[in-house]
């Protein structure tokens, strides 16, 4: 790509240069901040626009005013187009915009980046500015989706923020979207009676993501590698919709930042990546992002919204928010909530959970990511770090990434895992105070300030600082599969600082792990045994080799009691499983018949002979219990009469049932379901099992990239597995969706000479109008 230089910039207007090579990768290359996110935002709109104007829709609350409030939000159908964000939660229309617009404070997002990164702040209006060019030059030309749409309009910093502020809420206030709108009052009703008495806490509160969605993550040291240096693996599970989905970019500013990847939504910062030195990759963490606070109410107050705090009456913030509704007949009508705030957070209704609101006492949410505004500030820090060490220590002292652990490798042949995320600043020793006052709910005593968060010197206020956050750093391998920390290399166990360890928080060490954590580990001690040194190949045959250790565990011993049984209804089944190669490929016969016994058998109680050891966390528990033969063998007939019952036949290919449709093509797909099966790669289906199969993926592999190091800088391979593209008609629709069948990854141009010799090199100059 042509270099670019000021005075080139200020005679000709430009603002930057938009390249694409093979399978639509873009190469954006500016001079400044404001440039990059005008041309990463006019590339990802060619590819995305209509989902991407939805979704602003979404985060505005807008989508009852073109919509009408009952409908849900846009659901993909067959990889197309759709801003639903059901991975987290599923909402009217109605509900959704009263919590953007109850929950997000856009004047304290303002200010939070008033008070950060000028280069982020014009990063973003660059990206808002570049977005309305694209509208200007297509908007006749829109895709079918949202050709001519009223909502389809132009934007300003603000929605940028909101944007952002989206994808931070995603394991905490998201999780709470619902008790967050059930707290809320209609102004025009008479006020809610509320009871005297709180009900106990029934069951402890969801860590926040949908079970499922996470990641797998593998960084190697110069211990393990052919060439001393580091080499990574990055395969995040995240929908395969919505603007969660990933997009393929490569952001230069000359002498500032060169960085690759992927970026979450097309936002113009590289979230997953690597530079000329680094490669990191995230896998969403196990730790908590909130608690809750118990508030003491004044009883006086009939309306519940005065608290005690240290003694005295406060007033809580009422937010009154408006959304309009589109009427039947056309016509806009005005719908009102009000949202409650103290101190700590938003008023939450869960009463399933024993988290009500009566005259003495309610609860509120304390979100660590609600007004996070460092996320972009802090994926700029990692693109532009030389080392795991600076990576770590720019993660700890921004401490914005919300909700994920970090994967790192570096060319010097170190590697890394970290959980910097935003987790509240809640100590060990406060767990056992009488600050604690519902544990099942994180619930702290918020009448007294003693028992707010608590405070780091080196981190943002009431956020945990490097002293204790996990980290570990090896010379021959560190991964996470999404468990918590303690497991990050199976032969250095991660206990945390003494004499208390890390934050209940995080996590406890010495627990089990998903099948999913042992098969990768697993694999990794094997590949690593004799004293073998690995090369990147090793590590795209350790993802694609689709074990289904679940298999491996309980067939052996299945399979004899199947056969002993002399039970003609189990032949069939039997001798199918005993002929499948225990693989989750798109070719394996019998894979379906497995998955479907698997998932009745698994919840079954007293399974294993050989019960958890911490001792032994990658081996244990296994065996099949005697006792629990009985059951199993019940619930192979019950898979086998489900599938007879639906037409599926027991041998038949899992490609034939587990597909993905483009374009009216079904596309066979191999992987299994992850934590459920053992299965490395994982590829999670939005349907369960009928009779033609499991239709379409919800979220599972999305982004691969394997990056070492040679002399020259990274040596990376790729593959974002549903393309750049939602819209039929582009040529970057489908295209990437046949090397995931195929377990291919491509190579990653990364230098000027890579990129320009692309065969698919193409260039484009965006300059002012």
């Amino acid at each position: 790509m042509m270099a670019l230089t000021a005075q080139a910039d200020a005679a000709a207007g430009v603002r930057s240069e938009v390249a694409r090579t093979t399978y639509g990768i873009v190469h954006v290359k500016a001079n400044d901040y404001r440039s990059l996110g005008y041309g990463t935002a006019y590339a990802y709109a060619q590819d995305n626009v209509c989902m991407l104007a939805d979704t602003l829709l979404t985060v505005r609350g807008e989508r009852s005013r073109y919509f009408g409030g009952e409908a849900p939000a846009t659901q993909p159908k067959n990889g197309e187009y759709g801003a639903a964000m059901d991975t987290f939660y599923k909402l009217r229309n109605v509900d959704s915009d009263f919590f953007f617009k109850g929950y997000l404070d856009l004047e304290q997002l303002r200010a939070g980046y008033a008070a950060g990164s000028a280069d982020v702040r014009e990063l973003l209006a660059g990206y808002a500015d570049g977005y309305n060019r694209f509208l200007s030059d297509h908007q006749a030309r829109l895709p079918k989706a949202c050709r001519g749409a009223a909502w389809v309009k132009p934007i300003g910093i603000d929605d940028v923020y909101l944007l952002i502020a989206e994808k931070s809420l995603h394991a905490s206030g998201e999780a709470f979207a619902s008790a967050i709108l059930a707290a809320s009052r209609d102004p025009s009703a008479p006020l809610p009676a509320l009871g005297d008495t709180m009900p106990e806490a029934t069951q402890p509160l969801p860590t926040g993501m949908k079970a499922g969605v996470g990641s797998n993550a593998i960084a190697f040291g110069s211990e393990a590698t052919a060439n001393g240096r580091g080499l990574l693996l990055g395969n995040p599970h995240y929908p395969w919709t919505s603007t969660d989905r990933f997009y393929q970019l490569h952001l230069t500013i000359p002498g500032k930042y060169d960085a690759m990847g992927v970026s979450l939504g097309g936002l113009p910062m590289v979230s997953i990546g690597f530079n000329k030195d680094v490669a990191w990759t995230h896998t969403v963490t196990a730790a908590y992002h909130f608690t809750t606070f118990v508030l003491t109410l004044d009883p006086s107050d009939p309306t519940g919204t005065t608290y005690v705090y240290d003694g005295a009456p406060v007033k809580m913030t009422e937010r009154r928010v408006s959304v309009d509704v589109l009427q039947a007949d056309g016509s806009i009508a005005k719908k009102q909530r009000a949202f409650y705030f103290s101190k700590h957070g938003a008023v939450i209704v869960m009463p399933q959970s024993g988290v009500d609101w009566t005259r003495y006492s309610a609860f509120v949410l304390g979100d660590a990511n609600r007004l996070n505004t460092r996320l972009a500030e802090q994926w700029l820090a990692i693109g532009k770090a030389d080392s795991v060490e600076a990576l770590r220590r720019s993660a700890n002292a921004i401490t914005g990434l919300p909700w994920v652990n970090t994967i790192a490798a570096d060319s010097d042949g170190n590697a890394m895992y970290l959980d910097a995320s935003a987790v509240p600043h809640v100590a060990p020793e406060r767990f056992a105070s009488n600050c604690m006052l519902v544990p099942a709910l994180v619930g702290l005593d918020g009448s007294r300030s003693e028992c707010e968060w608590g405070q780091d010197a080196d981190t943002p206020k009431g956020l945990f600082g490097a002293a204790n956050t996990p980290v570990l750093v090896r010379k021959d391998y560190v991964a996470n599969s999404n468990d918590n920390y303690w497991l990050a290399n199976a032969r250095s166990p991660l206990m945390g600082p003494a004499p208390y360890g890390y934050s209940p928080l995080y996590g406890q060490p010495g627990t089990a792990q998903s099948l999913r954590t042992r098969i990768g580990l697993l694999q990794i001690e094997s590949a690593l045994g004799d004293g073998r040194f690995l090369r990147a190949e090793d590590l795209s045959g350790l993802l694609f080799r689709n074990r289904v250790y679940a298999a491996e565990l309980v067939l052996p011993e299945l399979l004899k009691a199947c056969f002993k049984s002399h039970d003609l209804r189990l032949l069939a089944p039997c001798t199918v499983l005993s002929a499948w190669d225990r693989k989750a490929n798109a070719d394996s016969r019998g894979a379906v018949l497995f998955r479907e016994f698997w998932n009745m058998a698994r919840v079954l109680p007293g399974l294993w002979s050989v019960p958890f050891n911490p001792a032994d966390p990658v081996n244990t528990p296994r065996g099949v219990s005697a006792t629990a033969m009985p059951a199993l063998l019940d619930a192979l007939r019950g898979a086998t009469d489900k599938l007879q019952s639906l037409g599926v036949p027991l041998y038949g290919r899992l490609g034939d049932y587990q597909t993905q449709t483009r374009n009216g093509r079904r596309i066979g797909l191999h992987g299994g379901q992850g934590d459920e099966d053992g299965v490395f790669n994982v590829v999670t289906m939005a349907s369960d099992l009928t009779s033609s199969g499991y239709r379409d993926v919800a979220w599972g592999t999305s982004y691969v990239q394997l990056v070492g190091f040679d002399h020259a800088g990274p040596v990376a391979k790729g593959l974002l597995t549903y393309g750049q593209s939602v819209d039929p008609q582009s040529p970057y629709y489908a295209d990437q969706l046949s090397l995931f069948t195929q377990k291919t990854l491509v190579t990653l141009p990364f230098t000027e000479a890579q990129i320009r010799t692309d065969r698919n090199y193409t260039r484009m100059v965006l300059t002012d109008k």
